[in-house]
């Protein structure tokens, strides 16, 4: 399977916002967030909830949507990878 369309993760993406010499555990004190929380979104098993985009968003000066958009293209891409089944478009029937 060809990983070459592939969106980032938005944890591949807040990787580069972190501060070159920052520690994973200064990052998640100053998110108030658990290491582990942190950790699992920084390597990509755990997705950005509204509440995480929240506070990225006043730690970094972004806006919530950036981290929710990404996680969305992200999430997008992963459900177009599986099998689906055929779905008729909906008939609209007269007014």
């Amino acid at each position: 399977m060809s990983r070459m369309h592939n969106p980032a993760h938005p944890g591949e993406v807040l990787r580069e916002w972190i501060p070159e010499g920052m520690t994973v555990t200064k990052a998640a004190q100053e998110l108030q967030v658990s290491r582990v929380t942190l950790s699992k979104v920084l390597n990509g098993k755990s997705g950005v909830t509204a509440g995480m985009a929240l506070r990225l968003s006043a730690w970094l000066g972004t806006t919530p949507d950036v981290w929710l958009g990404i996680q969305t293209q992200w999430d997008l891409w992963q459900a177009k990878q599986q099998p689906r089944p055929s779905i008729k478009p909906l008939e609209r029937l007269p007014a």
